[in-house]
């Protein structure tokens, strides 16, 4: 069960790193976008992607591109979606692990 249990964790974290790499491109595209004056990726799709377990690439997406920074619910809801994500994490780790 153990190993079992390990395997999953290692899925889970190329899985999760993989939603956080496709997500930090999608801020890149979206900020390369804006800047070339074409249809635009919503916000809710952002959103969407935080609260798929995509929170950290957008938050460093919207850093590193200067992106989104100025909208107060990117500042407060991103890194609100951050927390509940790892709050999950945590909570299926500990279900799993029993």
């Amino acid at each position: 069960m153990n190993l079992v249990l390990n395997q999953n964790i290692i899925y889970a974290f190329y899985i999760f790193l993989g939603i956080n790499l496709f997500s930090f491109f999608v801020m890149y595209y979206d900020k390369w976008k804006s800047e070339n004056h074409y249809w635009r990726i919503s916000e809710k799709t952002l959103f969407i992607l935080a609260f798929l377990f995509g929170g950290i690439g957008i938050y460093f997406g919207m850093f590193v591109f200067h992106h989104k920074t100025k909208k107060w619910y990117f500042i407060l809801g991103i890194p609100f979606l951050i927390a509940l994500n790892l709050y999950l994490l945590y909570q299926a780790y500990f279900y799993l692990s029993l």
